[in-house]
């Protein structure tokens, strides 16, 4: 119960990071941007990212109270820092996009969050195969947040 607790606090830290700056989301910048057809409506990123949250905060929890019980305690520490560096990326991503208008940067900043996604998954395979199946879809979202950065910064050289 402790483990959930602590990530859930710490993925709603992380959302309300990056609701901050992606008030300006519905900025005269952003709403001029070149955008590719494949751009979801803007509806769907506050129902995705809860869902994605909700999902890190269980999927960690589980992960962490698994590698408790197994006395793992250098694999918990291991999974702990790499999810705290996927949070900070995660809620790092909106100041550099939406604050900054770095379009080139935030790829990279996405990029990097897939990349930590996946090792998400990764370490969560050799503990819970429930949980990584269940992160997989925030890996995925991830991949798809860079290729969509990618294709703005290109757009819009």
């Amino acid at each position: 119960m402790r483990s959930l607790l602590l990530t859930s606090a710490a993925t709603a830290a992380t959302s309300a990071i990056g609701a901050l700056a992606s008030k300006d989301a519905n900025s005269l910048w952003f709403r001029t941007l070149s955008k590719p057809a494949f751009q979801p409506p803007p509806i769907a990123f506050p129902i995705v990212w809860t869902a994605l949250y909700a999902d890190i905060a269980v999927s960690s929890a589980t992960v962490i109270d698994d590698l408790d019980a197994a006395a793992r305690t250098d694999e918990r520490t291991a999974f702990t820092a790499a999810l705290a560096a996927n949070l900070v990326l995660n809620g790092s991503w909106t100041w550099v996009f939406f604050r900054a208008h770095r379009l080139a940067e935030a790829t990279v900043v996405a990029g990097a969050l897939t990349v930590s996604s996946a090792d998400l998954v990764r370490r969560s395979s050799a503990v819970s195969t429930p949980a990584a199946a269940a992160l997989t879809p925030y890996a995925a979202w991830c991949a798809f947040a860079t290729v969509l950065s990618g294709t703005l910064w290109w757009r819009n050289r």
